[in-house]
Formats: C-alpha cells, sequence, structure tokens
C-alpha cells in the first residue's frame, strides 16, 4: 500500500497573503498530498521573532483552509518554548504518522540557503522538498541547487506558482494603497487585522 503523503507548509505567516495561497496550491498540484499541515511559526530561527503575537497569526492562517478539505492549521510551533527549527517539527510529524511520506514546501530563496539550516542533512532524510520559484530568472540557480542536494541524496521537487510581487514585510510597513492591500489579503486575514488593530492599516482593510 502507498503511504500516505503528507505536505508540510511553514511560514511565519505576518500576515499571510494570496501569494501564500498560490504557493499551497502549487505545492499541492505538485504532489498531490493526502493530508497538508499549515504551520506557523513560534520564533523563527532565522529573523528577530514576529511582534505579531502567535493566536493573531493562527487565526489569520485559518484563510489557508478555505483553499482545500486537506489543509489542516497547526498551532504545535507556536505553542513550543523555543526558537522554531524545521527538523524538529518534521520529526514530530514523522512520529505522529508513521510511514507518511513527507514533503516540505520552500520558496526559492530558502533553497539556496538550505545548507545553511540547522540539521538540514537529516532535513533531506526526512522529507521531499518542494520548490517554487519566487522570482524572475532563477531557474538556473534553482537547478544548481537541487543538483547540489540531489548529490547528497536528497529528493526535489519543483512547483509553478502564480507569483504575487509582494512581501508580508511591505503590508506591514502599511505604505501599499488601499485597493491592493484589499486584493492582498483574504476575508479572514482582514478580519483579524482589523479587530486587533495590526500594521495600522485596519482603517482601510
Amino acid at each position: 500500500m502507498t503511504p500516505a503523503r503528507l505536505l508540510l507548509y511553514g511560514g511565519t505567516f505576518d500576515p499571510p497573503h494570496v501569494g501564500h495561497l498560490n504557493n499551497l496550491r502549487a505545492a499541492m498540484d505538485a504532489v498531490r498530498p493526502d493530508r497538508v499541515v499549515v504551520m506557523p511559526a513560534g520564533t523563527p530561527p532565522h529573523k528577530a521573532a514576529s511582534t505579531t503575537p502567535g493566536s493573531w497569526r493562527l487565526a489569520m492562517c485559518r484563510c489557508f483552509e478555505a483553499v482545500d478539505p486537506r489543509v489542516t492549521v497547526s498551532r504545535w510551533e507556536i505553542d513550543r518554548a523555543g526558537r522554531s527549527y524545521t527538523v524538529n517539527t518534521l520529526e514530530m510529524l514523522r512520529a505522529r504518522c508513521p510511514g507518511a511520506a513527507l514533503y516540505l514546501a520552500l520558496g526559492s530563496d530558502m533553497l539556496l540557503t538550505f545548507t545553511q539550516w540547522r540539521s538540514w542533512p537529516q532535513i533531506l532524510q526526512l522529507a521531499t522538498l518542494v520548490v517554487q520559484s519566487r522570482a524572475d530568472g532563477d531557474g538556473a540557480l534553482l537547478r544548481e541547487a537541487a543538483r547540489d542536494l540531489m548529490a547528497q541524496g536528497g529528493r526535489v521537487v519543483f512547483a509553478a506558482a502564480v507569483p504575487v510581487p509582494c512581501a508580508s514585510s511591505e503590508i506591514r510597513a502599511g505604505t501599499l494603497p488601499a485597493a491592493q492591500l484589499r486584493a492582498l489579503l483574504p476575508p479572514e486575514v482582514r478580519r483579524v487585522i482589523r479587530e486587533h488593530h495590526l500594521y495600522g492599516i485596519e482603517e482601510i482593510v
């Protein structure tokens, strides 16, 4: 019997926007998982801790559940003390879902810096990487990085996502036009922003 496919999609998601939704859909199209776990990070090791409380980011991540019935949102990293490392999350999923084939969704920037991650060789053993390109013209760099990882036993799948030229940091900065913000932010995200007066944009979303 073919083992179930479980796709992990993690991030700070401060806030999640349509680009994140597009990336998730592309990853799901690429690997056709039986289950998807969206994992908002607790304290990411590669950046300063988010100033937005984890419970609020978790609430915003409910927007992912509208993508597909297979999607669930987990609070495991948010509830866990200390910094969030992907290897720990994958080990948890392996323990909870023995026999499942694990897949890890990544953006292109993450693939290019993957060998700087904690326990990256172990991650390669635990999961297949599902990589989306976020910038035009980075295909050659991605292929080279993927070849290097596959030479070390890794498995890499590419997913074609519809690009959205926006970063969460631009939304937090509060400098985008109101119409663009409303187009970028799913209804559930806009509701949480208004309720908690986030990013100084609650009056225009």
